[in-house]
């Protein structure tokens, strides 16, 4: 196991990154007229799961940890809604929408993983 010195160092954070650089790619194809729509929205909701699970890591405390990873998981759950409005107005094709979808559960897998890694910590200690 490789040891955590950083935020970039946890693979929830590089997940998320992974999948923030995806969503951007294929909102880069979306119509103009969305640019303030769902591409506006996408692209910041991927940066607020990425960036949520960093500030969390970064703020040195168990709780706040805890408390900043459930709202990037929130962040996840909004994009993963914002994909289904993009796939169904004809934004993005059936198979990128699989691809994208895919990376976006793994992210909340890993997520989960690492929620559940911290309360378990948390709890053995008290």
């Amino acid at each position: 196991m490789n040891e955590i010195r950083s935020h970039r160092d946890l693979v929830a954070w590089q997940k998320a990154v992974e999948f923030g650089l995806l969503v951007y790619e294929v909102t880069k194809s979306f119509p103009s007229d969305e640019r303030f729509g769902l591409t506006s929205q996408m692209r910041r909701g991927t940066v607020s799961v990425a960036s949520n699970i960093a500030e969390g890591y970064g703020r040195g405390s168990t709780s706040d940890y805890l408390r900043f990873l459930p709202v990037a998981r929130g962040a996840l759950f909004e994009v993963d809604t914002q994909l289904i409005f993009a796939v169904r107005l004809g934004l993005v094709s059936q198979e990128k929408f699989d691809e994208i979808e895919s990376k976006c559960k793994e992210c909340g897998r890993i997520l989960a993983g690492l929620i559940r890694s911290i309360e378990e910590k948390r709890g053995a200690a008290e």
